[in-house]
């Protein structure tokens, strides 16, 4: 870094670097901000102040390590989320904007679908951060939630989440819906952003993905419709007469995953809901009492 020594020269250098190696160039300023604590306003009012050495030493090495593929969440230690800032590591998956509005098409369909508002029983399946149960919580403290993930390593991170954000949630670590169908617990809702990408698909992942986020929140199969397969195995075991279920899906599996829910459960109103590019990423079913129990789906 030659002789740099104030923040604008340090923010100039990495802007280039990471542009000249194909990063965004953004990424060098939310590093900056995260290693000398200031906010993004308070960093732009004070490009003229010179750096500590630690700090600039530590900045240089997190922009190295984010050009080798190391995401910025990562290198921080959080992300946004809803509003909100949440701890993340490699253990859990970084929470995406896309799963911001699974979020918010549950609290839509919740409302609309249960009449009353009774403490309704929510189940975060494959919790990892834990952003999507905390934020529920938060934004509905009338639903009694529950989030499972098969990672005690994930399940410490959301622990750390929602004692830090004041979110009352019970975390369990189970394999999917196992835990519940073994203590015969019923569940009004249930909620997922389960692994969906085929394993055939893992060299046109970005780096960033494939070689630093969790291989077991990311890979589902051959096809990547392994777990929707075993929750449509499952999810009859656990739900009330008057249930509401919702995935996140990946590209082109949204019907797919429509006519999983219609042949488990036929006489449920399913909804295949476009994320705010366009894309099919949801599938919703309000199920009402009627459903059979389909055979395993292979």
């Amino acid at each position: 870094m030659g002789n740099i020594k104030k923040i604008y020269e340090a923010l100039n250098w990495a802007s280039s670097f990471l542009i000249q190696s194909g990063r965004d160039k953004n990424a060098g300023e939310l590093l900056l901000c995260h290693f000398t604590g200031m906010e993004r306003a308070q960093l732009l009012a004070n490009l003229q102040s010179e750096m500590e050495e630690d700090i600039l030493r530590a900045f240089e090495d997190a922009i190295y390590r984010h050009i080798e593929g190391v995401p910025v969440q990562y290198l921080i230690g959080k992300e946004e989320f809803y509003g909100r800032t949440f701890i993340v590591n490699k253990e859990v998956l970084i929470p995406r904007p896309e799963t911001e509005e699974l979020v918010l098409g549950t609290i839509q369909r919740i409302e609309r679908f249960f009449s009353q508002r009774k403490q309704l029983k929510l189940a975060d399946i494959g919790t990892g951060s834990g952003a999507i149960a905390i934020t529920l919580k938060l934004e509905n403290p009338f639903l009694d939630i529950s989030a499972t993930d098969i990672s005690v390593k994930s399940i410490e991170v959301a622990k750390k989440n929602s004692v830090r954000l004041g979110a009352d949630i019970q975390f369990i670590i189970g394999n999917l819906l196992s835990p519940f169908i073994e203590q015969k617990r019923t569940l009004d809702v249930v909620i997922s952003n389960p692994p969906y990408i085929p394993e055939k698909d893992i060299e046109i992942l970005s780096p960033t993905v494939k070689d630093y986020e969790p291989h077991q929140a990311l890979f589902a199969g051959s096809d990547g419709l392994q777990f929707y397969k075993r929750f449509m195995n499952e999810l009859p075991a656990v739900l009330s007469e008057k249930a509401l279920v919702g995935f996140e899906v990946g590209a082109g599996q949204a019907i797919t995953v429509a006519n999983l829910f219609k042949k488990t459960f036929p006489v449920a109103n399913v909804e295949i809901v476009n994320d705010i590019n366009g894309k099919d990423r949801f599938v919703f079913a309000e199920i009402m009492k009627g459903f059979i129990k389909s055979q395993y789906l292979n």
